[in-house]
């Protein structure tokens, strides 16, 4: 008796090990072998029935949901300086991603922050809707790990067994053969031929109905005059430059004055050295790095253009260090990423900075580091083939500079006309703190630094 409870026990707790572990072969021969054995009861309640081969358990259940995970993400810290931001959504609820993929992106007033998968999983809800404003640290959304992929990569093999499964409709079945007769012995009647030949045509002398033409007519000329309408949502960036350059107008006393420059010296000078440029440095000598460079001159001789008011405290903040917002356009709107500390560049560190930070605005990867703070902006508006324009301060400085397109035209140079490669440039300034004279003296700094190769020969 002793020999059989000790066995019993033993079975029973082998039984329960294998379904913790999941091995179910084992599990299924311990409990047959327990219910084999008398009877016995647990928690009173669940008797097993020695003719029955199936053991009821209580209180044990082990499946693959209560493996997975579900994972919350929330939103990464941002700035102090960043007041706005809005999600835009690239996913929905029941949509697979992979890690690293892109579920939204945060769009704020200085640029798009991109929310990715932290790993492999479902998206089980969205708990922001589209265009919502989030704080830093709010859950976006949840996502079941591991949940659903390879669902999603076997659906449609699945789909094609599924198809071939499904059993022939009544209209599709072959009829049931009839039972075997005798087997014919004669050849079957031949049908007689008509007395008359049939009328036939070739195929080319049948000329084609011109009917259906009438419709496609009609459709072609509704197409045409169809006079249709789209309306797009604006995103947060573009509205915040609006916001900021009409805050610009109406805070700001703004002037434009304008001067011409020479640039037939930078452009021999660039012609002269852009193949050594490019093979010692792997990167190309533009224009840019040169009115970059002038600029940080300029403002070291005029450090009113530098300086900003603070309009909380009224009082004139003049900066000894020189960081210039370069104007980059994006698909999403115009953004400034900084250039830190210019002063200490040469033209191979301010090309290098230039291509970084037009590569990663093309790429959407600015970060708002990248935008905040500058205390000057220049705008190439001569990429586009602009002539002539008037930039609008970017808040809080208290100046921009305007590039424009280089063209021919004829200037008076020691007492002959002659035609020389000019460009427009333009300086916008807050009249509060810029008098005229600083901003005359201003571009005439830039016109010398540009047109004197000797001076850009020092910087290369």
């Amino acid at each position: 008796m002793l020999s059989h409870s000790r066995c019993l026990t033993r079975n029973f707790g082998r039984s329960l090990s294998a379904i913790r572990q999941g091995n179910n072969a084992f599990a299924r021969q311990a409990t047959a072998a327990l219910s084999a054995s008398h009877a016995i009861t647990l928690n009173n309640n669940v008797k097993s029935d020695p003719r029955s081969s199936v053991f009821q358990i209580q209180y044990f259940r082990t499946t693959a949901a209560y493996r997975d995970e579900v994972v919350t993400v929330r939103t990464p810290a941002f700035a102090e300086s960043v007041t706005e931001r809005d999600v835009r959504w690239e996913k929905a609820v029941g949509d697979t991603v992979s890690e690293d993929e892109v579920v939204c992106e945060i769009e704020t007033d200085k640029t798009s922050v991109q929310v990715p998968s932290p790993v492999a999983g479902v998206i089980e809800e969205l708990l922001v809707p589209d265009g919502g404003k989030v704080e830093s640290g709010t859950a976006l959304f949840t996502l079941r790990k591991g949940a659903g992929a390879p669902k999603a990569a076997g659906a449609p093999k699945a789909e094609a067994p599924a198809a071939a499964a499904s059993p022939p409709t009544s209209a599709t079945l072959p009829p049931p053969p009839s039972s075997v007769g005798p087997i014919p012995t004669a050849m079957p009647p031949v049908p007689p031929v008509p007395a008359h030949a049939m009328d036939t045509k070739p195929v080319s002398a049948i000329k084609p109905t011109a009917a259906p033409a009438a419709p496609a007519a009609q459709a072609e000329g509704g197409a045409k005059g169809a006079r249709t309408e789209s309306r797009v949502k604006m995103n947060r960036m573009r509205l915040r430059i609006a916001q900021r350059l009409k805050e610009a107008q109406n805070t700001c006393a703004m002037l434009t004055t304008f001067n011409e420059v020479d640039m037939s010296n930078i452009t021999e000078m660039r012609k002269t050295y852009k193949d050594a440029f490019l093979k010692k440095h792997n990167i190309k000598l533009g224009f840019m790095s040169a009115f970059v460079k002038a600029a940080a001159h300029a403002l070291a001789d005029q450090p009113a253009v530098n300086a900003v008011i603070d309009d909380t405290t009224k009082e004139i903040v003049y900066r000894d260090y020189v960081d210039i917002s370069v104007a980059v356009a994006t698909p999403k709107g115009l953004v400034v990423p900084v250039i830190r500390s210019v002063d200490g560049m040469n033209f191979t560190d301010i090309e290098k900075a230039i291509n970084l930070l037009g590569e990663k605005a093309r790429k959407n990867e600015l970060a708002v580091e990248d935008m905040d703070g500058g205390t000057f902006t220049i705008s190439n508006g001569g990429v586009f083939g602009s002539m002539f324009g008037t930039p609008i301060i970017n808040p809080p400085q208290s100046a921009i500079l305007g590039m424009h397109g280089i063209f021919d035209r004829p200037v008076a140079v020691g007492g002959k006309v002659e035609i020389r490669p000019m460009m427009y440039v333009a300086l916008t300034y807050d009249h509060r703190l810029i008098d005229g004279r600083e901003a005359v003296l201003f571009l005439r700094k830039i016109k010398s630094v540009v047109e004197d190769p000797r001076v850009l020969l020092l910087d290369m």
